[in-house]
């Protein structure tokens, strides 16, 4: 006995045609036998090992001339990798940006150099870890106006703490905003003409700023790799710490972080911007406005530790400004909208105090009173899922008002690079556990 069965279009295109020669076989036969599944490869895990805010302007900065030349830029990752990509920006670019060509390498210069002066020694690469970076299989990309681009990933392996050189050539074109970071605290270069692949710049000029570049992701070696976030202001980004030294509080933190069996799988990322603000537009967008951009984009973000508010207190000092009427509560309303986003997306969030800033320009009996305020609430108020206390780590014990004159660089607003390792060795690791 047999039965016809009918063939439909909607069947998968693959048994179609074996279904239909099954119009005379018993009942007992199977119409059509189900292909074998092939399993598509996992995709990969990326997690943030360096990155830093871009902005489109500071009261300090002066943009060179960067069409039809390389820039190359070193940055410190902070996690090891076995691929990695990168990450440009033209955020606040007013025209498309081109890159007709982009490498990386792994940074072999002396920032000392051989001889006062000879920047040259300063941008050497290691010629056998160069590779081309691509951008959906190609060599250049134009980025829109308000856009960012991800490099294609990169086969190379770097271990944590590495220094990359990421270079990339300009052609000829409109630039009237550059995207960048000031204040890098690292030596960074720019040469005429297209020299992406050199292994050295044999006349570079050397640069203040990183241009055009926001990330460095990798694909961790470690399988549960997660990123810490230190989200601040110029005390993040390292105001005053010895250029090229990797001795910010957050690169700091990152060593201690690699030493600790239980937290060594831990990148740290800053995201520190000179003269931000909480509330207010200083420089750099405003906390706020740059929460979304600056963590919750990030890939691997597990843990944010907050430094933000001094700034928005010294603001209370403009004479320009007599009704900027800032309280504590304001800040504190402002600080928890960072921990409530942040939890949307399971981040837990550490507060740090403020440390201590009578003496700076910008210094106010009442400012100082906002300050004692917000520093009592970020200990007390169980808003955070824990805190920091760079307060008390940086004070002076005989006037708390004060840095402890080894942790000042004089300025007394920022530490220097003492300061900076007290801060980072106050922080307890067993936050992180």
């Amino acid at each position: 006995m047999s039965t016809k069965i009918r063939c439909s279009s909607a069947r998968p295109a693959g048994c179609f045609l074996a279904c239909c020669v099954l119009l005379a076989l018993p009942l007992a036969v199977p119409a059509c036998a189900a292909a074998p599944a092939q399993t598509a490869a996992a995709p990969a895990r990326w997690v943030g090992a360096w990155a830093t805010s871009p902005y489109d302007y500071d009261p300090w900065h002066t943009t060179p001339t960067l069409v039809d030349s390389t820039l190359r830029e070193i940055v410190h990752t902070s996690l090891a990798g076995k691929a990695l990509r990168v990450r440009f920006t033209n955020e606040f670019g007013k025209e498309p940006l081109r890159i007709d060509a982009a490498t990386v390498a792994t940074s072999t210069g002396d920032p000392s150099g051989p001889e006062p002066g000879e920047d040259a020694a300063e941008t050497a690469i290691d010629p056998t870890s160069l590779h081309a970076l691509t951008f959906g299989g190609q060599p250049s990309i134009v980025i829109p106006p308000g856009a960012n681009a991800l490099s294609d990933p990169v086969d190379m392996a770097a271990p944590a703490f590495a220094n990359l050189a990421i270079s990339l050539y300009l052609p000829l074109q409109q630039v009237s905003v550059a995207t960048f970071h000031g204040s890098a605290q690292q030596d960074n270069f720019i040469q005429q003409g297209n020299h992406v692949d050199a292994p050295r710049l044999d006349t570079p000029v050397k640069i203040a700023s990183w241009y055009f570049l926001s990330g460095v992701d990798v694909e961790p070696v470690q399988p549960h790799a997660a990123a810490v976030v230190a989200f601040g202001d110029s005390i993040t980004d390292g105001a005053w710490v010895t250029e090229n030294s990797n001795k910010r509080w957050p690169d700091d933190l990152a060593v201690r972080l690699h030493g600790n069996p239980a937290t060594a799988d831990l990148s740290v990322i800053n995201e520190g911007i000179g003269g931000n603000c909480v509330l207010i537009h200083c420089v750099g967008p405003n906390a706020l406005a740059r929460f979304d951009r600056d963590v919750l984009s990030l890939p691997g973000v597990k843990y944010i530790i907050v430094l933000e508010s001094i700034n928005d207190i010294g603001a209370m000092h403009n004479p320009n400004q007599p009704a900027y009427n800032l309280t504590a509560q304001d800040l504190e309303q402002g600080l928890s909208q960072i921990v409530a986003r942040a939890h949307e997306h399971g981040i837990k969030v550490f507060g740090a105090t403020l440390t201590p800033f009578k003496g700076a320009g910008y210094y106010t009996g009442r400012g100082e009173q906002v300050r004692e305020t917000l520093n009592s609430w970020i200990r007390t108020s169980r808003v955070f899922d824990g805190f920091v206390d760079f307060d008390k780590a940086t004070r002076n014990p005989a006037d708390p008002l004060v840095y402890a004159p080894a942790y000042d660089s004089g300025d007394h607003l920022h530490p220097g690079d003492a300061g900076y390792a007290a801060m980072a060795n106050s922080i307890p690791l067993s936050l992180f556990y």
